[in-house]
């Protein structure tokens, strides 16, 4: 799930993940930082949540990973096909 604030220059994205089953960690990986995994915290409810603070007018292509090794896209971005023959979540921020 994805909660987009937007000013002039940048976007404070919110990043959500609600599992199915319990995880013991999420993490998000994406183009913004080369594809560094970064720890999402836990709430209370068991889903999994990070916000980024993003560049207006790019597109920032993102996976979220399951306990250190399951790739997971996000229900609620756009895809496109990745290097690796599978797909990546995309969003793109634009002006307004």
């Amino acid at each position: 799930m994805l909660k987009i604030k937007k000013n002039d220059k940048k976007a404070w994205v919110t990043f959500t993940v609600v599992c199915d089953t319990e995880q013991e960690c999420v993490e998000i990986a994406g183009s913004w930082n080369d594809w560094e995994k970064e720890s999402m915290k836990q709430k209370k409810d068991g889903s999994f949540y990070i916000t980024k603070v993003l560049p207006l007018e790019q597109r920032h292509e993102f996976r979220y990973v399951l306990n250190g090794n399951e790739w997971m896209n996000d229900a609620d971005a756009m895809e496109v096909e990745n290097v690796f023959g599978s797909a990546n979540s995309v969003i793109e921020l634009q002006k307004g």
